[in-house]
């Protein structure tokens, strides 16, 4: 298991478009990845997940994924984070 956080950096958080961006990224790879904001987790894979976590610009969250790749996975979508979703 990798785990790592990440301050989301663009104004709107994750919201719609980033939100579309961030799940096409995590189903790259074979990994189980998951969001964690505050208490709650959830796939980093589903677009209803990430979205019922209401993250807003300048929130902090933990990206976690478990299996074969997981420190790309984690990585990658730490890098798309900082980016602010400029892809």
């Amino acid at each position: 298991m990798f785990v790592k956080e990440v301050s989301v950096q663009n104004q709107v958080g994750l919201h719609a478009r980033p939100a579309t961006f961030f799940i096409q990224k995590a189903n790259e790879y074979r990994s189980s990845i998951w969001v964690e904001k505050e208490e709650r987790r959830v796939n980093a894979k589903s677009l209803l997940g990430v979205l019922s976590l209401g993250i807003v610009g300048g929130t902090t969250i933990k990206i976690i994924a478990d299996g074969p790749d997981e420190q790309q996975a984690v990585e990658g979508l730490i890098k798309l984070v900082e980016s602010g979703f400029a892809d």
